[in-house]
Parts: structure tokens; C-alpha cells; sequence
């Protein structure tokens, strides 16, 4: 296979916070979505990063910019910001998902 078949466009996909605690804490599940692909450096930057000498800064502030509405724009920008809970399982399913 030559590797320019595998070059493709980012595309916009759908993550789903349905655990237990969150559908008890706001009535359903959360949808939120990310590119499937994301540039070099934020990818190694956050998959470089382990517990003991993570920039948790770091990780918020790519974990803002890759929360995404279903038009691909940040849900964080401007004032807007999200619950905590909210926030750190969404990153758990980001690096997870990229991860892969």
C-alpha cells in the first residue's frame, strides 16, 4: 500500500459521557466531540506526558481546544468553561480514543 492512501482530512467524531455518575448528575449522557486526528505536536505532547511529571496546565489547555460542538468549535472559549467532572472525563476519553 503506498502511505498516501492513509493521509486523510481530519474528521469530526462524536465521544459520549454516559457513565452512571453522570447520567444521575445531569439527567443523560453528554455528547461532545473532537478531530480524529490531531497535529503531531499536541498528540506527543500529550501522549509523552505521565502522572508523575504531568503540566496538568498543559493537558487543560489542549483538553480546551479539543472539546469540540458539533460544528468543530471549542465548547470552552471566552467565559465559557465546564464542570470539572465534566472536564476530566472528557480528557479520560480523549486520550483514550487518540490513544488507539
Amino acid at each position: 500500500m503506498n502511505i498516501t492512501q492513509l493521509a486523510s482530512k481530519p474528521q469530526l467524531i462524536q465521544l459520549t459521557l454516559d457513565d452512571e455518575d453522570t447520567i444521575d448528575r445531569y439527567g443523560e449522557a453528554l455528547d461532545f466531540h473532537i478531530w480524529d486526528r490531531q497535529p503531531l505536536e499536541k498528540f506527543v505532547q500529550l501522549a509523552s506526558m505521565n502522572k508523575e511529571d504531568a503540566d496538568y496546565g498543559q493537558v487543560i489547555e489542549f483538553m480546551k481546544t479539543a472539546i469540540l460542538d458539533d460544528q468543530g468549535n471549542p465548547v470552552c472559549s471566552g467565559e465559557l468553561t465546564l464542570p470539572h467532572d465534566v472536564m476530566f472525563k472528557a480528557m479520560n476519553q480523549v486520550v483514550e480514543k487518540l490513544g488507539k
